[in-house]
């Protein structure tokens, strides 16, 4: 009697791997559970931002490496030295400054406001974009644009309100738009070298990238003496965001979009704030009001509405926040 429920079940789940709706899932997943992380490595123990990230980012060198093997084919384009620079400010804005933004947010705010914040980095790409082609907007995406920072300012006053450290709040939410506004003019600078370099090479030069710069910082700035002290909760806490909320996340994206493309692909991957709003209430004990609820929603569909010009819509850049932040 059972066996045919299962044998559905593995069918189904055959289908959605063939088709890379199961990869996309899993990505979208590994991506939301990174600001729960983060807070998870701050309630374990004394350890700061910077010492959290460089922990994430070590870690997931050896693991941006592999990506690098995987994306390995005959003919590949020869990296020149413009090449370099260009991948290495790339790795500066990415997972170096929009990463050390947003830890530096995360200790005074809550995952789902931080979530919220970050999403509506689509609206500030179409803002540099409309700045450099000194076009004016439709009345499309500026409808689209007010209907993300209206829920965004729904989300924002709500918390303002239950946390009672209005300060704390707006310092927290200044740092994770600064992580935003970073990892928009990543995304823009991903658009003619993804399509020249392939995704998954790309996001395995540009993480290496930011891995060292993170290293170097933390070698000039932090105690690497003091690493061996942090309570093990922190290094397993910094090995799945690692692992699971960095690296994997980019490498399922990547199977999907070979599988399903980039547009279904990156759809998929909207699922991520709703997932990171409930993983944080269900770990984290974060309340889920009406308030963020509605906020979410309005962001959501603002984003939806919004049109980016192709050549700024490179296959992973679109998913990989917040590996970004």
């Amino acid at each position: 009697m059972d066996a045919l429920p299962m044998k559905t079940s593995r069918s189904l789940f055959q289908q959605w791997a063939k088709d890379g709706r199961l990869y996309a899932i899993l990505s979208a997943a590994g991506f939301s559970l990174k600001a729960v992380f983060v807070k998870l490595g701050y309630a374990a123990g004394p350890v700061d931002a910077l010492t959290l990230l460089t922990l994430r980012m070590g870690i997931a060198l050896p693991l941006f490496a592999w990506l690098l093997w995987l994306s390995r084919s005959d003919g590949q384009a020869p990296l020149g030295k413009m090449d370099a620079v260009r991948i290495l400010l790339l790795g500066m804005f990415g997972y170096y400054l929009s990463s050390l933004f947003d830890f530096y947010g995360l200790e005074y705010i809550s995952t789902g406001l931080e979530r919220l914040i970050l999403y509506v980095y689509p609206t500030l790409v179409l803002v540099f974009q409309m700045i450099a082609s000194r076009k004016r907007p439709a009345v499309r995406t500026v409808q689209a644009m007010a209907i993300c920072y209206l829920g965004l300012g729904i989300a924002f006053v709500h918390d303002l309100g239950v946390a009672g450290h209005g300060t704390q709040v707006w310092t927290g939410a200044a740092w994770v738009f600064a992580s935003a506004v970073t990892y928009a003019l990543y995304y823009l600078g991903t658009g003619a070298m993804v399509k020249r370099l392939g995704s998954m090479r790309l996001a395995g030069l540009a993480g290496g990238a930011s891995s060292i710069l993170v290293l170097a910082h933390y070698l000039l700035a932090g105690t690497p003496a003091k690493l061996a002290t942090l309570p093990p909760a922190i290094w397993l806490h910094s090995t799945l965001m690692a692992v699971l909320s960095t690296v994997l996340p980019v490498y399922w994206m990547a199977l999907a979009i070979q599988r399903m493309g980039a547009t279904q692909a990156a759809a998929v991957g909207n699922l991520g704030p709703v997932l990171t709003m409930f993983a944080s209430w269900a770990l984290l004990g974060e309340p889920l009001s009406a308030f963020q609820l509605g906020g979410l929603a309005l962001v959501m569909f603002g984003v939806s509405r919004l049109k980016p010009a192709p050549a700024a819509a490179p296959a992973d850049a679109v998913v990989t926040e917040k590996a970004m932040a």
